[in-house]
């Protein structure tokens, strides 16, 4: 077959020919594309300059005025900011940000200006994200054959770029899944034979899942269901293949005086009791009874059991913004107080309302409020930790917590990964989601969806119809 190589049509089969059947070799033939990157691309993931193989990187100076905003923060955001601005000054070391400077293992990283003849019509010249899309467009002019794309967390700014004919798309290298309806929930059903399901009862005989039936996460939740008749049902826990099912109604179904109202609250309850388990995971909207069922069996733990020493309760201060809670007046406590009243509800319902109670259990260390950045540099031994919220936590903020915690201690992580206030995170990149998925293939964790609101028939009812 022969080519006219003055035709485009001749051009165009040759590079595909190429692609096709170079193998490995046909990556040095892939067109290099510029990612202009967000501002809260970096804030995200300070790192993110490193996560596009060979194509080029575009920093506009805009994003460099909005990080210089968030260095002094102390918190997640606050570190990504201050470890992105050490990358840049790093590269700047090796040549001229402006010209263009060589990623190791990549392309060239640049750092470009805002032009105000660039702004497209009907865009506010003022505006950062404005600005940081005339970047883009002055880029695309300059390498019209360039494919340049605005990578971008913000769903206004993509969906305005798609507007102006722009291309653009999510930053999703952070993101531990695609969307949360596929995050782990630590429940499953399983179809067995009446036979199975009696032996399972009787407690006489060994009786484990095959991995031929299925494959199944440690301390995974099962409901084996009859395949003769769907009533006859039994909750069981999956410890591994070697290992027979555990009957979660074969253990005391309650701790400080709560009594689960549906299966997934058994389940839950059985992972927080277990003492084999130092990580637990929870996830649920309000009033599914997470947090109740954290706290009553924390209580349990400490203080009639006295496997643990002290009670810990923490969340993230979110509401607050960039501002530290020291600015607060008053005790730790004090200033913990108004976004950790839904814990101090639940504490209170606990202990019957007696806040005599409640207050010596303060004075005395048992039960500690615990702002999250005081907790980074301790070591927390012999302790039942519950941490809430865990949704509005980075995944590196989450992993400053886990790794304090020290011999004899159990770390209880709840949240509901739909109602996330931290504006750079969403359902897929944060602290939780993560945690969720990275710990489901260990045998020291175990996690729960709750679905089911049992906060009140109001509540239930609000949440379907509202």
């Amino acid at each position: 077959m022969f080519f006219d190589n003055n035709s485009d049509k001749g051009t165009s089969c040759i590079y595909k020919f190429l692609l096709l059947n170079l193998g490995t070799g046909a990556k040095y033939y892939r067109e290099t594309k510029s990612y202009v990157l967000d501002t809260n691309v970096h804030l995200a993931d300070s790192s993110a300059v490193f996560k596009y193989e060979e194509h080029d990187i575009i920093i506009p100076i805009k994003v460099l005025e909005e990080i210089d905003k968030h260095k002094k923060r102390q918190d997640g955001v606050g570190a990504n900011a201050r470890h992105f601005i050490r990358i840049l000054d790093d590269l700047r070391a090796h040549g001229n940000l402006h010209n263009g400077v060589q990623i190791p293992e990549g392309g060239k990283l640049a750092v470009r200006g805002y032009d105000p003849i660039f702004m497209p019509a009907g865009l506010e010249d003022d505006d950062p994200d404005n600005q940081i899309i005339a970047t883009a467009l002055k880029e695309k002019s300059k390498y019209k054959r360039k494919k340049i794309i605005l990578v971008t967390q913000d769903i206004n700014m993509r969906v305005k770029c798609d507007s102006l004919g722009f291309p653009s798309e999510d930053y999703k290298t952070n993101k531990i899944i695609n969307t949360h309806e596929e995050l782990f929930s630590g429940f499953t059903k399983h179809l067995v034979d009446d036979q199975f399901i009696d032996q399972f009862y009787a407690g006489k005989e060994r009786v484990s899942l095959d991995p031929e039936e299925g494959s199944f996460h440690p301390n995974q939740c099962i409901m084996l269901v009859s395949s003769q008749n769907e009533k006859k049902t039994a909750l069981a826990k999956f410890i591994n293949y070697n290992n027979p099912l555990v009957n979660i109604n074969d253990y005391k179904n309650e701790a400080w005086g709560v009594h689960p109202r549906n299966k997934e609250q058994k389940f839950a309850l059985d992972l927080l009791s277990d003492p084999d388990l130092p990580i637990v995971t929870i996830t649920g909207k309000a009033g599914t009874g997470k947090t109740l069922l954290a706290l009553a069996s924390g209580l349990e733990q400490v203080l009639e059991k006295g496997i643990y020493k002290k009670l810990i309760v923490s969340k993230p201060v979110q509401a607050m913004g960039s501002q530290d809670i020291g600015f607060l007046p008053g005790t730790l406590e004090e200033k913990m107080r108004p976004w950790l009243m839904p814990i101090q509800d639940n504490l209170d319902f606990l202990m019957n309302g007696e806040a005599k109670n409640i207050e010596h259990l303060y004075e005395d260390g048992t039960i500690e409020i615990e702002a999250l950045s005081y907790i980074r540099g301790r070591s927390i031994s012999n302790a039942y930790v519950i941490i809430d919220e865990v949704q509005n936590l980075s995944p590196h903020e989450l992993k400053t917590i886990v790794t304090r915690v020290g011999e004899n201690t159990k770390i209880i992580l709840t949240g509901d990964v739909e109602q996330i206030d931290n504006v750079y995170l969403d359902s897929t990149s944060n602290g939780l989601s993560y945690a969720i998925e990275k710990f489901k293939d260990f045998d020291l964790a175990g996690h729960i969806s709750l679905t089911k609101g049992e906060r009140s028939k109001v509540a239930t009812l609000a949440a379907k119809v509202l």
